[in-house]
């Protein structure tokens, strides 16, 4: 069972979360923006840049992006896993 460790929800900061399988989430009470580690350092770094992401930072994806993931034919609403996900 996953056990939590934070403030209230409706205050700023970080909540972490000890997940069953040994991982910690780190989850920003502010956006609602969560991501995961192995220890709580590097939960707080994927943190900080799934809130960039969140924000609008980071680059767009382009269409060669798309090619290199095998994504260039894929069209909003396809339920299909694409290659490298299955």
């Amino acid at each position: 069972m996953a056990s939590a460790t934070g403030d209230a929800p409706d205050e700023e900061g970080v909540e972490f979360i000890h997940e069953d399988g040994g991982k910690i989430t780190a989850k920003d009470l502010e956006s609602g923006v969560a991501s995961f580690g192995d220890t709580k350092a590097e939960a707080l770094r994927m943190l900080a840049e799934a809130i960039e992401l969140h924000e609008g930072g980071g680059e767009p994806v382009t269409e060669a992006d798309l090619e290199e993931w095998g994504l260039e034919d894929t069209e909003p609403g396809d339920t299909d896993l694409p290659e490298f996900m299955r």
